[in-house]
């Protein structure tokens, strides 16, 4: 990701190169990285768990990478305001026994006034697929 956030207000431009920004930083699957884009007391709901501030995002998506292995996502923009972005995604992953998983979800983001998000809100979904299914290869 870039060292210096993009600032809110948003353009179409810049909604834009923030979410490829936070689709790339996501695929490195590094925790480390992903939890800088967020304020130290960023809210989260992912899925039905409440998460808040950079340690419990940290813990959560290590716990993630851990488990949905081969990891890679695509996120689209699907709206944008001053300081808000709204954004479609689907990933796939396969567990530790080898079976494929298409989620698909929206996510709301809500930044602060140093571009840092402050707010994540995500539902998701997932399928199982075959292998021969994968989008992303």
């Amino acid at each position: 990701m870039n060292n210096k956030p993009l600032l809110p207000p948003f353009t179409q431009t810049t909604a834009l190169i923030k979410v490829h920004a936070a689709e790339d930083a996501w695929n490195t699957k590094n925790p480390e990285l992903v939890a800088l884009a967020y304020t130290p007391d960023s809210q989260w709901r992912n899925r039905s768990e409440f998460l808040s501030g950079r340690e419990e995002i940290r813990a959560f998506l290590t716990r993630k990478w851990n488990k949905e292995l081969g990891y890679h996502l695509k996120k689209e923009l699907w709206a944008f305001t001053e300081n808000r972005i709204a954004v479609t995604f689907r990933y796939e992953w396969h567990d530790d026994a080898g079976q494929w998983f298409r989620s698909y979800g929206n996510e709301l983001w809500e930044f602060d006034p140093n571009g840092l998000m402050r707010q994540r809100i995500a539902s998701i979904n997932d399928l199982p697929i075959q292998t021969a299914e994968r989008e992303f290869t």
